[in-house]
């Protein structure tokens, strides 16, 4: 199962770098920015629950996305805490990702019909949800 979902994952992250990279962007960078512009400001330990990501990786992406401008940081309640939100370097790049990253979501709905799509986004979620328990 592992294995699968890695591999898929590879695939799936190669499709949408290669889309966003003439933007200079990395999809999960744009995930972060996607989940930051919902989320609005939030600790950096609540940003990886919700990407089940883990801290060493969020860190050093993270990094990267605050030398570029696109996010915020500060310090949170207490000094261990840091909170994060979208910087307007970081809306203006996402808009600007959009379009390509709408581009290859209708590309795969369309590889993989409707109904398997759906389905699809179920089980990954019931499997995120079941393996962060």
């Amino acid at each position: 199962m592992c294995a699968n979902f890695r591999r898929a994952s590879r695939a799936l992250a190669q499709l949408y770098d290669d889309a966003l990279r003439p933007l200079g962007i990395r999809a999960t960078q744009f995930t972060i920015l996607q989940v930051l512009s919902r989320a609005g400001e939030v600790s950096q330990g609540a940003l990886g629950r919700m990407l089940s990501m883990d801290s060493t990786t969020l860190t050093r992406t993270l990094e990267i996305m605050d030398r570029h401008g696109w996010i915020a940081k500060q310090e949170g309640k207490d000094r261990r805490e840091r909170r994060i939100r979208l910087a307007k370097a970081g809306e203006v790049q996402l808009q600007r990702g959009v379009s390509r990253w709408e581009k290859v979501q209708a590309q795969l709905r369309r590889q993989l019909g409707d109904e398997r799509w759906d389905n699809l986004l179920k089980l990954t979620s019931e499997v995120t949800n079941v393996a962060t328990q």
